[in-house]
């Protein structure tokens, strides 16, 4: 993996991104074992300083470079500032992150990368580490974790559609974005529109109307409606519904990734002809597994309807 060897041969993987708390450490476990049963060695690379509970089986891990903690107390930094600190020092080392990563030639890699949003919308180190994995022959998808009780809240949902839309320009690389915790949503509240409104990011002026019902809303209107405009124009994001404890939803998050780093077009796994040219064709899968959830999501509601009535 000497860097701009042109005969080295490709490895892939994802880089898992995403604010505090959006289920990057779990889908990384969930990941790693669910692609083990299908045959493809897997490498979980630890990123994250501040990650001290890895329930996952982890091959290379940044503590043994620099911990948070210990930039906290040597320097006298802060939560964030120490994670920025982190990131620049592991950019500083390029040399021990490519030696550790050599000793898995041939595996596919899963990154869990810090949670500190900066990381992704402004700050250049994660940024710059990323690129100099693409110059080692490291084909990339980043898969952006949102929570998706996100959902339930119109102001919320907007801000979280302008985070990934400036993650995804900032980053640079192929994009999944996924809404995690899809099996808790009904925990959250009622969704003002149907689940595949969020997910395909469909006409947002509805969102606004709705917002503008609230009177605190109201008054930045106009607001909302220029951020609108801004995500619709560039219209770049959707999301996959994920939840992790279900195969199937497992296998469509897995496949968009494939298809957005190249992986299911080379020979890996020896994909047939047919397997190749569905993968191809479309995303019928997304629409299916989005549908899936949606009637989970229904029912659940109906559910709860009937035994308010049943207790009336």
């Amino acid at each position: 993996m000497s860097e701009g060897s042109k005969g080295s041969s490709l490895a892939f993987g994802q880089v898992v991104i995403g604010p505090p708390g959006s289920g990057k450490t779990t889908y990384c476990h969930g990941m790693q074992e669910f692609m083990g049963r299908i045959g493809r060695k897997v490498t979980v690379v630890n990123l994250d300083p501040a990650n001290e509970a890895m329930p996952y089986q982890c091959g290379v891990d940044i503590a043994e470079l620099i911990t948070l903690p210990d930039v906290m107390e040597n320097l006298k930094l802060g939560p964030n500032g120490g994670l920025i600190y982190c990131m620049e020092y592991l950019e500083a080392n390029f040399d021990w992150l490519q030696e550790k990563l050599a000793a898995f030639r041939g595996h596919y890699y899963l990154f869990d990368c810090p949670g500190q949003v900066e990381l992704y919308t402004h700050h250049e180190a994660l940024k710059n580490v990323f690129a100099q994995l693409a110059k080692w022959n490291f084909r990339l998808a980043a898969v952006h974790l949102v929570d998706s009780h996100y959902c339930t809240d119109p102001g919320k949902f907007i801000s979280v559609l302008c985070t990934s839309l400036s993650t995804m320009l900032h980053v640079e690389l192929p994009h999944v974005n996924v809404l995690s915790k899809m099996d808790l949503i009904e925990q959250y509240g009622k969704l003002a529109f149907n689940l595949d409104y969020y997910t395909e990011v469909l006409d947002l002026s509805y969102l606004v109307d709705h917002l503008a019902a609230d009177p605190f809303f109201r008054n930045y209107r106009r607001l909302n409606e220029k951020l609108v405009e801004v995500i619709e124009d560039y219209s770049l994001v959707s999301f996959v519904p994920l939840n992790v404890q279900d195969k199937e939803s497992m296998r469509q998050v897995m496949q968009a990734v494939d298809k957005a780093n190249g992986y299911s077009f080379g020979d890996q796994e020896h994909r047939s002809l047919e397997a190749l040219m569905s993968a191809a064709v479309g995303a019928d899968f997304h629409f299916t597994s989005t549908l899936a959830v949606q009637e989970k999501y229904v029912q659940s509601q109906d559910k709860a309807l009937e035994e308010e009535v049943m207790d009336l």
